[in-house]
């Protein structure tokens, strides 16, 4: 697919795209079966109790099937419209989630240097877990970020719920519908169930400059560190061999590489950092 230039002006503006069905029901059924294949066996999704989240790293990363979502055409034309052909893939995180998801963005670059691309496995309304946007936050001189407003305050600061927040939307999906927004973008989610499965592929830049090496370093460094404590199966950074599980470097042609090169030359680095950290804590 190519973005059209309204496509890119929405994403610019607001900080975000829904794609309807971008994939097909049939493309969908193999992708719940390699999700559910790959949590059970690779995420904890076993112990799955239905209080907490469930999480764990590189949900397209462990079956060879699962991999080629990253050849996908659509994908690579979605993701490459928005942060270039040449795109760095940044690993993800499925997920069983249970119950709501507050505000926050999942960063803070103050420009477009990370785009996350969600992929929701059932039907979900605004009541029942459809993520929940706030257009335009993502920009350095919306209102949020400019008076430093704590949304998930918002009843005792304007006595207004959290799941009201003015300007907010639910973009309500089906699975095959795909959801890309900035990184810096404000979401959550409010009334879903104990077993709300989705999961993310996060991607940067390819970075061109010394200071956007240093952004993808730190974007990477904090991905690790995030899945060492979130996720049900920890990360060992003084053992693992690369930052992606070797299925998806495995099975890679030259294509799929291009947005694998430039992570792995800097995860020597990082995982060196983590382990030093880890050592002198």
């Amino acid at each position: 697919m190519t973005l059209s230039r309204e496509q890119l002006n929405f994403f610019d503006t607001f900080g975000y795209l829904l794609i309807r069905q971008l994939f097909s029901p049939s493309e969908m059924e193999k992708i719940i079966e390699g999700f559910e294949w790959s949590i059970q066996n690779y995420g904890g999704g076993k112990n799955h109790d239905g209080k907490n989240r469930t999480t764990f790293p590189g949900p397209i990363e462990h079956t060879p099937e699962m991999c080629t979502i990253l050849d996908h055409p659509s994908i690579l034309g979605l993701i490459g419209g928005i942060l270039g052909e040449d795109f760095n893939y940044a690993g993800g995180d499925g997920n069983y989630y249970s119950g709501n998801t507050n505000w926050h963005p999942d960063g803070n670059w103050g420009q477009l240097f990370a785009a996350k691309t969600a992929f929701y496995l059932d039907s979900l309304t605004w009541d029942t877990g459809a993520v929940r946007l706030i257009p335009g936050s993502h920009r350095p001189d919306h209102f949020i970020r400019q008076e430093q407003i704590d949304v998930n305050n918002s009843l005792e600061l304007f006595g207004i719920p959290p799941t009201e927040f003015p300007g907010s939307i639910a973009v309500e999906t089906d699975p095959g519908d795909i959801v890309i927004f900035n990184h810096d973008l404000y979401h959550a989610s409010f009334g879903g169930d104990a077993r709300r499965r989705m999961f993310t592929i996060n991607c940067t830049r390819q970075a061109k400059t010394p200071e956007d090496l240093e952004m993808v370093y730190q974007h990477m460094k904090g991905l690790m560190n995030w899945y060492n404590e979130h996720s049900a199966v920890g990360f060992d950074f003084s053992m693992e061999p690369s930052v992606f599980y070797s299925t998806i470097i495995d099975t890679a042609d030259k294509n799929r590489m291009v947005h694998l090169y430039q992570p792995l030359e800097i995860y020597g680095q990082i995982a060196s950092d983590l382990v030093d950290d880890i050592v002198t804590e």
